[in-house]
């Protein structure tokens, strides 16, 4: 089994967009953190790339790749040769730019390679100083000779997750396309907290993508920083509102405790 931690786990969603590394060694899976993830990485990688080699206009059908942005079919076909980077610089878009992992201090930059992932339709889960490639395959497709890629990771995560958050909290902060990938088991519901990003205005709230998105980086950023550990959901509410945010906390589930941080601006 992989390292087991016991501290916070922070499970971020992937970024559609992402920044192609210009220079780099080429994909090397055996390199990638959670080994135990490795053939089923390989198994979607080979369907990807012959998928996007053998039909390049089928495959844009598939994987919704507009006509005006085939180029990403092509990186798709490349990705076994083409050049790599630390995942926390391929990932971008609101989230990530928010997060900033390259200017957080040196405390933070080691909170974050030990307490985050991101949860990935190619690699399953990937850690910030894994090397990858920039791709385009989003959580909801399905593969030729693969099938779905969700039910695809669920039979690979769901022996191996659990080892990662060990006796710490996990802060699930995946959309629910992501989400479908890995449900934590229900003997650890006490230690999982989901958080939603309420926009309030006038009285009334609402989700709103872009606000969700940027203050769910700053939220992580800020735990990077502060290096706060809170082992249960109320402790974590706890932690944010010394932090500045204003949040509530919903009863516990089967599936975890939603707090609800509440936001008037970005």
């Amino acid at each position: 089994m992989g390292l087991t931690y016991a501290f916070v786990l922070i499970l971020l969603p992937p970024s559609e967009g992402k920044t192609a590394p210009r220079r780099g060694k080429s994909l090397d899976l055996s390199t990638l953190t959670t080994p135990e993830l490795t053939s089923a990485r390989a198994e979607v990688l080979d369907a990807l790339v012959t998928l996007c080699l053998e039909d390049p206009a089928g495959a844009a059908g598939l994987l919704g790749v507009p006509k005006s942005q085939l180029d990403l079919v092509d990186l798709n076909a490349r990705a076994r040769t083409s050049p790599t980077a630390r995942a926390d610089a391929v990932y971008s878009g609101v989230l990530y730019d928010a997060l900033d992992v390259a200017s957080l201090s040196s405390s933070g930059k080691r909170r974050a390679s030990g307490r985050l992932a991101v949860q990935s339709s190619l690699f399953g889960l990937v850690r910030p100083g894994d090397r990858i490639p920039a791709y385009r395959l989003s959580g909801d497709a399905t593969l030729p000779g693969l099938g779905s890629v969700a039910a695809h990771w669920r039979a690979a995560l769901d022996p191996v997750a659990p080892a990662l958050i060990g006796a710490g909290l996990l802060i699930d902060l995946r959309s629910g396309m992501y989400a479908a990938f890995w449900r934590p088991p229900v003997e650890l519901a006490k230690r999982v907290a989901t958080v939603r990003v309420l926009h309030e205005v006038d009285g009334r709230r609402q989700v709103v993508s872009h606000f969700n998105k940027a203050t769910k980086g700053r939220i992580v950023r800020a735990l990077l920083e502060d290096g706060a550990d809170p082992r249960t959901p109320a402790r974590l509410a706890d932690v944010l509102r010394t932090l500045g945010w204003t949040v509530e906390v919903g009863d516990p589930t089967s599936k975890g405790t939603q707090l609800d941080v509440v936001v008037s601006e970005v």
